[in-house]
Order: C-alpha cells, then structure tokens, then sequence
C-alpha cells in the first residue's frame, strides 16, 4: 500500500453535533504517537453544517437545560462522573498513546477532572431546585419599602464554545464544562486537534450514557475555521490557547461587534520566589527546589501553570542552580510505558520543535545550567520520539535579559535568575505583565504576607508556602477548583473555576426593580452568590 492509503485505513473519529455523530469530510488530520510515531486516529470536521450545529445547540439543548433546576443538573454531573471512573483505564491508554503521558501525568489530566466535575456536582446540589441565582439582598430604592431593588442572575440564552488547548484535553474540557452545564448553558467543544482523541472519547461515553439532553454537549474535532463566525450576542466563548491567536479572537466580529462575552487564558511566565531570609539549609530553599523541579517534569512541563522564572537571592544563585541541576539529573526521560520512566514526550513533533527553538531563543540571553540533551532516551529514538530532556537555563543579569520575561517555551523549561533585594524581585516578576500564579517561599509570616500580598495585582492566583504547609501544600501548578483560575494582562485577563465563582460566566445579570412582593415571587428563595 502507499503510504496515503495507510493514512485512510485510520479510524476517523466522528464528530457529535446537532444530536448526530457525522464524519467529517475528506482524509482528515492524522495523529500518531508522540514517541513510537505510530498512526493512531484521523480527525476532520469539513463538510458539518456548523449553523445548523449551533442552532441545534443554542435552542434544543439550551431549552432544556434551562428546564431544569440547579440541584437537577447537579445530579446529571454526578453522572458524569460515574461515567468517566468507569472508562478511566481507557482514558489512560488514549492519553499515553496521543499525548506521551505517564500515568503519573496522564492522572493530573484525568483524574484531576473528574475531581473537578465532582466538586461542581456537590456544589451544585446545595443551589436547590431554583432556575435563577439572586445576586445579594434585595434593596429598597426610597424611603418606603414597597419599590426595591433585587439583583438577579439568569442563564444565558446561548450557547458556549470552548477552544482548547493540546495539554489537557480532558481536564480542558470539564473544567469549563462542569459550570457551564451547571449553569444550564449548552457546550460545544473544539478541542486541540493534536490531542483530540481523549476529549472525543469521552464525549462519547457521556452521549451513549444518556445522562444530558440532546444539543447540551457536541464535540467538534479539527479544524477551528469558521466557529467563531457561528456566535451569537448571547453565546460566550472560552478560548485556552496562544496570546497571538487571542488577539485574533478579541478582532473577531462577534466578539468586537456583537459583543460576545469572552474568557481567554494565554501565556504565562509564572515565577517562583525564594524570599530574601532563606539559607541553603533552610527547609524553605528544600521546598522550592523541589517544585521547581516537579514543575518542570510533571507532563513534560506543558501546564500553563508551569514555574518559567526561578528567582533566589544572590548569594543563593550558585546554590540553587546546583541543587534543582542535581535533582533533574535524576529525571528518567523517554517511553512513558517503561515503569523507569519518569518523563515522557512533548504531545508531537511540532511542539518538540517548538521547544527547541524556544530554547535557542531564551539561550541567547541565558546560560545553560542543565542540559536536557545529557538525558538518554528509555526505550525511545531520539529522531522520532517528541522527548526533550528538563532544561535549567540561567542568567546573572536578568534586568539586562529581556526575552526571559516575555517568551514563554510551553516544555520542560526554566530560567533561575538572582535579585537584590525584595523590592527587586518584585519588580523582576512584574516584567512578566501578568501571570497565572507566582510561588512565594519562606518562614516568616510576615514577610510572605508583604509579598504574596504585593504580587496579587498581576496574578490570578498566589501560592505561599512555607514549612508549616510543606506536607498539605496542592502545589504552584495545581489548578484546585475551589480557587481562581486566570490571570491579568498577558496570562489572557480571563477567569475561570474559583468555586461557584466560575458560574458568573455563563449567567447575566440584571436589576429587577418591582413591588417587594413581586420580588419575592420572582427569587422565590433562590440561593444567593
């Protein structure tokens, strides 16, 4: 056979749209092993009726969702997650084979979503059976009590398109999805064609399980073109992807034009912070050695949460970039299914040439402090397989070292760099215009509180840690649900998660301004945010 002829044999993954699942159009995009290079799935969306689509979507599935109470489709998520802890050893062998996973890290995607959906489902079920959310106490507007005031939060009447990024497609998915389904708000999936297989697959769990209604939840596999056009003033879209392909959407029309609400997360140099007070020995200067370490190994350091700036005291800057070199030395880096592997791949050839030549980028400011190229390859062929070894790069001069606070390598990357003094440091981190998290590290409360409070501005979220929590920690890159996820400025300005927080998103809010009684017949009680 020619080799075109092999690509067709493949198994082209269907897409679920409009209550149907339909085959997209043509050969389609082949995905392959990121270590074996082997031929796994196809997937295509050419030829789907994306109106129709998203019409199907926005009223049959929203229709009834909405019908429905909040304890209701809490109940339906608690399915969900049945569902997928039923599936779940398939989800680790799809995750292995598409995205170059060891179980360890294939378990921060799948484990750690439908912890999310479960968090969602208990949550949910405490709103009651109510259709709208009251948003504060009801307020009078004079003198008399008889015209009030009552701020009311009701589902929008769209639908929510999701884009997401290639490192998590199962965690990317019900992380948005969980309150968007809560909300009572239909979701449509486009997940990142390279690592599109998991999501598919567990669209399709949920759909034969017959948990949600038809149109509530589709999936879309390949390309993106022409979605954003589909979006109505009503829809929102949540995008995860790069600051250059945001700025695109934030051009669109529906966006720029028909005012689509819209939640973007984009780059993020998230930093590490070793506070001044600390020693060599100190069990502060252990602890961020160790995160900086897991950080950049855990999933082949594709977290958008992952540390890319290390900053440590001057005189700890030799110290530091012998301990985090030593403990990286020991990183195992190749096949994820040998059990001594302890690393895998970077999901493709193209994002391992990415990283590559993001290295290259960052190196010319920078020195190599630990080469990831010392790292042989376990059971793997370093001209096929999409593995770089964990790279510490340093610079001694990081004011001078522009490119280290605005290029971002999406791999096992980072970049140790001295300060002065605390107010250096700082300043240092701000270069980054905006993060998803920063890390503090150190003993005295008080100093931990000074710069954890000074960095909350330009960060969504800020991890302190200290000795007192060195066992209980969730770690720096662990998105928790019942904390924010986001950040300002370059991170995107986007929110998500942070509790029931994360269902503002999906819900509009209006003033109702009516006779106290009638207040009372529209709230009806509903749960207050």
């Amino acid at each position: 056979r020619q080799p075109e002829q092999d690509h067709l044999m493949t198994e082209l993954l269907k897409n679920f749209v409009a209550g149907q699942w339909i085959a997209g159009a043509g050969a389609g995009t082949l995905l392959r092993d990121p270590v074996t290079g082997a031929d796994l799935v196809r997937v295509s969306r050419d030829g789907l009726d994306l109106a129709a689509a998203f019409n199907y979507a926005r009223n049959e599935g929203g229709a009834a969702l909405r019908a429905m109470t909040y304890a209701t489709r809490a109940a339906r998520l608690g399915d969900i997650v049945k569902v997928l802890q039923a599936n779940r050893d398939a989800y680790y062998d799809v995750a292995t084979a598409n995205s170059g996973t060891t179980k360890n890290d294939s378990a921060v995607d799948i484990d750690g979503a439908i912890f999310t959906i479960g968090q969602y489902a208990r949550w949910g079920a405490a709103l009651g059976d109510h259709h709208v959310l009251a948003d504060g106490a009801c307020i009078k507007l004079g003198k008399e009590s008889t015209f009030a005031s009552q701020h009311l939060l009701t589902p929008t009447r769209g639908v929510a398109l999701f884009i997401n990024a290639f490192n998590f497609p199962s965690w990317g998915l019900w992380e948005k999805a969980a309150p968007a389904l809560l909300s009572g708000v239909p979701v449509i999936v486009k997940p990142a064609t390279a690592t599109a297989w998991l999501t598919q697959r567990m669209v399709a769990d949920v759909v034969a399980a017959g948990i949600l209604p038809p149109g509530t939840l589709s999936v879309i596999c390949g390309s993106s073109a022409g979605l954003l056009d589909q979006l109505q003033p009503f829809d929102v879209l949540s995008f995860t992807g790069s600051a250059d392909t945001a700025a695109a959407i934030r051009a669109h029309p529906a966006i720029a034009a028909r005012s689509v609400r819209v939640n973007i997360e984009a780059d993020s140099l998230n930093s590490a912070l070793l506070l001044p007070d600390a020693a060599a020995d100190s069990e502060a200067f252990a602890l961020l050695v160790k995160e900086v370490v897991r950080e950049m190994t855990v999933k082949s350091g594709q977290k958008c949460t992952a540390i890319r700036r290390v900053l440590v005291p001057e005189h700890l800057y030799d110290a530091a970039a012998q301990a985090i070199s030593a403990r990286l030395a020991k990183t195992t880096v190749g096949n994820p299914r040998n059990e001594a592997v302890r690393m895998g791949s970077l999901v493709s050839r193209e994002q391992y040439q990415s990283v590559v030549d993001g290295i290259a980028a960052l190196s010319q400011q920078t020195s190599v402090l630990h080469d990831g190229k010392q790292h042989a390859l376990v059971d793997a062929d370093p001209a096929v397989a999409a593995c770089v070894g964990p790279t510490l790069l340093g610079t001694r001069d990081p004011d001078s070292a522009d490119v280290v606070h605005r290029t971002e390598v999406l791999g096992p990357v980072s970049t140790l760099m001295p300060y002065r003094n605390l107010d250096h440091a700082l300043t240092l981190i701000r270069r980054g215009e905006g993060s998803l998290v920063a890390s503090v590290y150190g003993a005295d409360p008080a100093t931990l509180a000074q710069a954890g409070t000074a960095l909350a501005d330009s960060h969504g979220r800020v991890h302190v840690i200290s000795p007192a929590v060195a066992a209980t920690h969730t770690g720096h890159g662990n998105v928790m649900p019942h904390s924010l996820h986001g950040g300002p400025g370059r991170a995107g300005g986007g929110e998500e998660l942070g509790g029931l927080r994360a269902l503002g998103f999906y819900h509009r809010r209006s003033a109702v301004q009516a006779d106290a009684a009638v207040l009372d017949a529209i709230a009806a009680a509903p749960f207050t945010l």
